[in-house]
């Protein structure tokens, strides 16, 4: 190991002292800004992924749409499933109904799906908490479980549900009467926007309520496993009509992504400057000890220290001091990431906020996902922030005459 890197570790870790003061306080200023970068981006990583899944396993990788309806829809699932890449494809019809249970009501979305395909590319059978996919029919429903909650509606209970069509029924001095259907299951994604107004039904009966006929409003496509959402769109617009188009859920979803990525990018800038406070701190403390051993500073250029190896001593204590941070930090923020939701679950314990936190954060639970490239991110900013702040007092060390350090009272 060179002098310069032994003196740098011999001045952070003094011979005999278990707890070198300096050291550990300035190694905890980072360490504390590492934790809550990791924690923070652990959650919000945890709510970008979560969201991912809940989209794809709700409507797939992929979507195709038209501009109103898509005729002949049985052809276009062909067409779609034929495209190398794509595992299956399966229609959709959705829009708002209105539903009453006694004197309650909801205006929910129902979806119509197609029993026969649904399962081959969006997995809602593992969501349904009571009853079971296959108990639908077409005088049938399963609602989400907030919203039966809302309702009081049960499994077994005949509900109402008025089609949004009763408004131009009216108009044109028709009676258009309520569907009576059973309720067969309860349904829980985990997501409080979906659990609370959602509604599935066959395709036959959204068909009916929304007046579509024989055909759908698109079609829901499952990949297959490592094939890019953008290309495999691309491939299927190839063989689409021209009034129909395929949809990556990235490009359905991208406002709500961009939204989501700029709000992730701003709290990382505003939490790394903890980090740059803490490194201000360890500037400083570098900065007092090279006045406090300005004699030893010129001795070593009087033995042949080299300016250069002098400088490196300091820029190599803000290294360590950043890596022993760094490390200190990942380890509380991990441990933070796992105890998240008994924390959480506590918090809202104690002020009472537990409906509160379900309605505003829409999940039940705070997610976690973090990357190795955020982790590997967090760790070098940290890291070479720290190093950059040894710059100052090694550049100030390099500049003494071992001469007049010699000198120096």
């Amino acid at each position: 190991m060179p002098w310069y890197l032994h003196l740098a570790l011999r001045q952070l870790f003094p011979t005999g002292r278990w707890f070198p003061f300096f050291t550990v306080i300035s190694a905890l200023g980072v360490a504390l800004g590492v934790t809550l970068l990791v924690i923070v981006m652990g959650v919000m990583g945890g709510f970008a992924y979560e969201i991912r899944h809940m989209i794809t396993d709700t409507e797939g990788e992929v979507q195709v749409k038209a501009r109103g309806w898509i005729a002949g829809y049985p052809e276009v699932v062909k067409r779609v499933e034929s495209v190398a890449g794509v595992a299956a494809a399966t229609p959709y019809a959705v829009d708002h109904v209105m539903i009453k249970f006694g004197d309650k009501a909801e205006y929910p979305m129902l979806r119509g799906i197609d029993l026969d395909s649904v399962e081959r590319v969006t997995p809602l059978d593992k969501y349904v908490r009571v009853g079971s996919l296959s108990d639908l029919d077409d005088d049938s429903i399963i609602l989400s479980q907030q919203l039966a909650a809302g309702l009081g509606a049960r499994v077994g209970d005949t509900i109402e549900v008025y089609s949004p069509l009763i408004i131009e029924k009216l108009g044109a001095d028709a009676v258009f009467l309520p569907r009576q259907v059973r309720v067969v299951g309860i349904l829980e994604i985990g997501h409080q926007q979906l659990d609370s107004s959602t509604v599935y039904g066959t395709l036959r009966l959204a068909q009916d309520l929304y007046g579509l006929g024989t055909t759908v409003h698109g079609l829901n496509v499952r990949l297959e496993p490592g094939v890019n959402e953008d290309d495999a769109a691309a491939r299927i617009n190839a063989v689409l009509p021209a009034d129909v188009r395929a949809f990556s859920w990235q490009d359905s979803f991208s406002d709500f992504l961009w939204v989501l990525n700029l709000e992730r990018n701003m709290i990382f800038f505003l939490l790394l400057f903890i980090v740059i406070v803490a490194a201000f701190s360890v500037m400083s403390s570098l900065l007092i000890s090279v006045v406090r051993k300005t004699r030893e500073i010129g001795l070593l250029g009087a033995l042949g220290g080299r300016p250069a190896h002098v400088a490196a001593c300091f820029c190599a204590q803000g290294l360590f001091i950043g890596v022993l941070g760094t490390a200190a930090g990942l380890a509380l923020g991990f441990t933070g990431l796992a105890f998240r939701n008994n924390l959480v679950l506590w918090v809202t314990r104690v002020t009472q906020r537990e409906e509160v936190m379900r309605r505003y954060y829409q999940f039940s639970e705070l997610p976690s996902h973090l990357s190795g490239a955020t982790v590997a991110l967090i760790a070098a900013t940290a890291i070479v922030i720290s190093t950059l702040a040894g710059l100052l007092p090694a550049w100030k060390a390099a500049r003494m005459k071992p001469v007049e350090a010699l000198r120096s009272e």
